[in-house]
């Protein structure tokens, strides 16, 4: 299995942790996020990384090259001219993610311990295009999944607005809330139409009307999304359990 990483965003509301440096190289118990999901992927044998690059790219590019590349193979998708979002990144990123391979993607500000092969088996049982991984939380955007967990929409709860993939079976979904890890198969390479700038959400509620996109329903790991300067004190407090 491959991996890729998305460390390209600007990690405004990390702000002042990201005036001057990327979200990817913000420390938590002393390890950048980066270096966590680097050593997190290489642990379950996932050794052909590529991370994505945009706010501050050199910093990254050359923290890489100063740990020489964690004894991995890591390529580097350079957005440093525009940012492109999940969806606009897996695109750019695909000459350097075909192949046989499914892709473990996950975004570099997640902290979690979630077993991976649990995942992994999950995934090839299922057959899916992509498997999600969710759990209950709250938050105000939700992924809907029907009573088989194939993706059927997305709902925002605070601006009441929705995007449906399956019609026939919405009004029998449940809502979870994305975790920011999953796995795809290579097939989805071929099947971006998308361009620019994009969330890889709206290119999965897309291909949902004919592909299966599954849940993971994770809800006993430990799991954090380093989103906010606030939050980092609890960041520092979930690292030293992980």
């Amino acid at each position: 299995m491959k991996g890729m990483i998305f460390a390209a965003g600007q990690g405004t509301r990390l702000k002042p942790l990201t005036s001057d440096t990327p979200k990817a190289l913000v420390k938590i118990g002393g390890i950048t996020l980066l270096e966590r999901n680097i050593c997190f992927l290489k642990k379950y044998g996932i050794n052909d990384i590529t991370i994505n690059v945009h706010h501050f790219s050199q910093q990254i590019i050359d923290f890489l090259k100063q740990n020489k590349f964690f004894d991995v193979s890591i390529s580097v998708s350079d957005e440093s001219d525009e940012l492109l979002g999940t969806g606009g990144g897996l695109k750019k990123a695909a000459p350097f993610l075909k192949g046989n391979e499914d892709i473990l993607l996950i975004n570099t500000d997640i902290l979690t311990n979630i077993n991976l092969n649990s995942l992994f088996s999950f995934h090839n049982l299922s057959k899916s295009l992509s498997t999600l991984v969710v759990r209950k939380r709250t938050t105000s955007r939700y992924l809907l999944f029907n009573n088989d967990n194939y993706l059927t929409g997305w709902e925002n709860i605070k601006t009441g607005e929705k995007k449906i993939a399956r019609p026939d079976t919405i009004n029998k979904s449940r809502p979870y809330a994305f975790s920011g890890i999953q796995i795809v198969s290579p097939k989805i390479l071929s099947l971006i139409t998308e361009n620019g700038f994009f969330s890889i959400i709206d290119l999965y509620l897309r291909l949902a009307v004919d592909e299966k996109i599954s849940s993971f329903i994770d809800n006993d790991s430990l799991w954090m999304d380093v989103g906010k300067y606030a939050e980092i004190n609890k960041a520092e407090d979930l690292v030293n359990k992980l």
